[in-house]
């Protein structure tokens, strides 16, 4: 903790090395969090700069009773709430924002196909775990997505520890059904064997035919 402490001085002195640590440490979490929350990548990297604005003017808050982590992910999760209430008050009839797809890393080389049938594959998780209630969200982003301990979670969200669980187990159930209502049609693409590996076969089976040209 003392670790944090000294960072978050040396950024309350308004040292750049330190706020841009801070930031580029955190930015991941912060966004995951937000985007569970509100189910929207703009919205969400909009939440994350305001929180950042919000923690640095109160730095000199921080104690260091929690880790820096945790501190900042109370203040993006308090502030995606209130924009959530806001939303809900002035446009209780209409439907949220569609969500955009979050770019996930693939390591698909140069196979197309592959590739196409994985973002497929990452679209469905991503709109299932939209699809899930907001308490339970939260924690499956919080547990599952950023990987944080049940006690993280149950003192980032305020609830105890066997509520993560239960809302977790919940999570993950409602999950599953989703998932196995969309994922048939997508498993018809699964395997792709078409474009460059399907020309690479028929041009290897025919030279070895002695028919190539």
């Amino acid at each position: 903790m003392s670790a944090d402490l000294d960072l978050a001085q040396r950024a309350l002195a308004r040292d750049g090395g330190a706020i841009r640590i801070i930031i580029k440490t955190h930015n991941q979490r912060l966004y995951r969090l937000a985007r569970g929350v509100v189910r929207n990548d703009s919205e969400a990297e909009d939440i994350v700069q305001e929180a950042y604005v919000s923690a640095f003017a109160h730095l000199g808050d921080f104690r260091g009773d929690a880790s820096l982590g945790t501190w900042l992910s109370r203040i993006v999760i308090n502030e995606a709430l209130g924009r959530l209430r806001k939303r809900r008050r002035t446009a209780e009839t209409r439907e949220l924002p569609q969500a955009e797809i979050i770019p996930f890393p693939l390591n698909t080389g140069d196979d197309p196909e592959r590739t196409m049938a994985q973002r497929q594959i990452l679209a469905l998780v991503e709109r299932a775990t939209d699809s899930l209630p907001d308490v339970y969200r939260m924690v499956f982003v919080a547990r599952v997505i950023e990987g944080l301990s049940n006690e993280e979670t149950a003192e980032l969200l305020g609830v105890r520890p066997e509520t993560v669980k239960t809302r977790l187990h919940r999570a993950r159930t409602l999950l599953r059904k989703a998932l196995d209502d969309q994922i048939g049609p997508v498993l018809l693409d699964a395997f792709p064997f078409a474009g460059r590996r399907c020309e690479r076969l028929t041009t290897a089976v025919m030279k070895r035919l002695g028919l190539d040209s």
